[in-house]
C-alpha cells in the first residue's frame, strides 16, 4: 500500500510538471527546422558602404554560434547588398523573407532598404531592428524600429542643446536634401520649437551635395547666427569648418550631426579653432570606457573597425539575440515578431535610451546623445551624462 501511495505521488508530480510547466520541458527558445535565420539589406557596394553595421552583427551571431547558441540555437545570418538601387532592394528583401526564409532581420543599414521595403515587411510580419536608419521610413513605419537615433530626432536634440548648453540665442540650420528628407527635417525644427518655445532665426534647405560653401556660411555670418546646425557628412563638414576658416569668421558654434563624428574630421581639421560639436547616436566609439568594452572586444575578435556604424550592427544584434533568448518554444517569424511587438524595454550601456519595438505605427526609441567637441584635432566629450530630450508639454 505504501509503495502505491508513492507511485501515484510521484505520478501526479510528473502530471503537474507537464500541466504547470509545460515550459519545463521547453523553457527556453527551440529550433526544431535548424538554425535560426536572420537577414538584413543593406548598401554595401554603390556612392556609399554602410558594411559596418551588418558586419558587426554578423561577428556578434558567429561568436555567440561558437559558443553554442540560444540555448543551443544558433543563427544564420544573411546579408543581402542593395546597391543603392531601389529594384536591386526589393528583390533583395523578398529573397530573404520568400527563399531564406528570415524570421526577422537585423542589423541592417541603408540609403534606401526602408524606404522601399517596410511595406513588404508589414505585409509579411517579418520585422526589422535597423542598425542604422537612415531614411525617414525607417522611423515612421510599423515594421521597422532603428537602434541608432537617427538624423531626425538627432537635428531636434542638437538644436536644444545649441540653446541650453551653448546659450545660443540664434539657433541656424542649414540641410543638404536627399531623397524624401525635406518634410522629417522640417518635423525635426518644429519638434524643437514645440519643445523649447523657441523660433529657429534660419532655416535653408538648399545645401548643394558638393560645389562651393563660402555663399551659406556669409549667410549665416551676415543673419547675426550665433549656432549653425548642418546635416553633412564627413567631406561637407571638413569643407564646412574651411570655409569659415577663410572667411575668418568667429563667434558661431558649429553643430553636425552623427555623421560629422569621424576620425577623419577630426584629422582633417586638426589646426581649426573653430568651435565645432557633434551629436553621437551610442556611446562615443573614440572613448575607452566601460560602456563600450565588450563591443570593443568583439569587433577586435572579429578583425573588424572599430567604428559608430558598428556599434549600430553590434547593438541590433544585442536586441535581437536578447528577444530570441526570451521566446519559450520554437523560434519562428510568429514568436519573433510577437516578442518584438511585446514592447518589452531593453536596455544597453551603450545606449542612453531604452531600446522598445512594441506596437506602433511608427518606431523611434533612441532619444539621447552625448555631445563631441574637436579640440586641437582630438574629439572631447562635452556631455559626460547623456543628454536627452525633455517631453513635450
Amino acid at each position: 500500500m505504501k509503495l502505491t501511495s508513492t507511485l501515484i505521488a510521484v505520478g501526479l508530480a510528473v502530471a503537474g510538471m507537464a500541466f504547470t510547466g509545460s515550459s519545463a520541458f521547453a523553457a527556453g527558445p527551440t529550433c526544431k527546422s535548424g538554425p535560426i535565420k536572420v537577414g538584413a539589406v543593406s548598401t554595401v557596394t554603390g556612392v556609399v558602404d554602410f558594411s559596418d553595421a551588418p558586419k558587426a552583427t554578423k561577428a556578434v551571431f558567429e561568436q555567440l554560434n561558437d559558443a553554442g547558441g540560444i540555448n543551443g540555437c544558433k543563427i544564420d545570418y544573411s546579408l543581402a547588398d542593395d546597391k543603392g538601387d531601389p529594384q536591386v532592394a526589393a528583390q533583395a528583401a523578398r529573397d530573404l523573407i520568400d527563399n531564406k526564409g528570415v524570421v526577422a532581420l537585423a542589423g541592417g543599414a541603408s540609403l534606401l532598404d526602408c524606404a522601399v521595403n517596410a511595406g513588404t515587411y508589414n505585409r509579411n510580419d517579418v520585422l526589422a531592428v535597423q542598425g542604422v536608419g537612415v531614411d525617414p521610413l525607417c522611423f515612421n513605419a510599423p515594421s521597422i524600429s532603428p537602434v541608432n537615433v537617427g538624423p531626425f530626432t538627432l537635428t531636434t536634440v542638437m538644436l536644444d542643446y545649441a540653446t541650453k548648453n551653448l546659450g545660443a540665442k540664434k539657433v541656424c540650420a542649414f540641410f543638404l536634401i536627399l531623397g524624401g528628407t525635406q518634410e522629417a527635417y522640417g518635423n525635426a525644427v518644429a519638434a524643437w520649437q514645440k519643445l523649447s518655445g523657441n523660433k529657429v532665426g534660419l532655416v535653408d534647405m538648399t545645401l548643394p551635395p558638393q560645389g562651393d560653401l563660402t555663399p551659406y556660411v556669409i549667410k549665416a555670418r551676415d543673419a547675426g547666427c550665433d549656432a549653425v546646425l548642418t546635416n553633412q557628412v564627413e567631406p561637407g563638414v571638413v569643407q564646412w569648418v574651411k570655409t569659415a576658416d577663410a572667411q575668418k569668421i568667429s563667434g558661431i558654434n558649429w553643430l553636425f550631426l552623427a555623421p560629422g563624428y569621424t576620425e577623419g574630421v577630426a584629422k582633417a581639421l586638426a589646426g581649426s579653432k573653430q568651435p565645432v560639436y557633434v551629436g553621437t547616436e551610442w556611446e562615443p566609439y573614440t572613448e575607452n570606457t566601460a560602456a563600450n568594452t565588450d563591443w570593443a572586444k568583439t569587433m577586435d575578435k572579429a578583425g573588424l573597425a572599430k567604428t559608430a556604424f558598428s556599434q549600430g550592427g553590434y547593438l541590433a544584434a544585442k536586441v535581437m539575440i536578447d528577444t530570441i533568448s526570451g521566446i519559450d518554444g520554437e523560434v519562428t517569424r510568429e514568436t519573433v515578431s510577437s516578442a518584438l511587438k511585446g514592447g518589452k524595454e531593453m536596455q544597453y550601456s551603450l545606449a542612453g535610451s531604452p531600446y522598445v519595438f512594441g506596437e506602433a505605427r511608427a518606431h523611434s526609441p533612441m532619444k539621447a546623445t552625448k555631445v563631441m567637441q574637436l579640440v586641437d584635432g582630438k574629439w572631447t566629450v562635452k556631455t559626460p551624462d547623456w543628454y536627452t530630450l525633455a517631453k513635450a508639454k
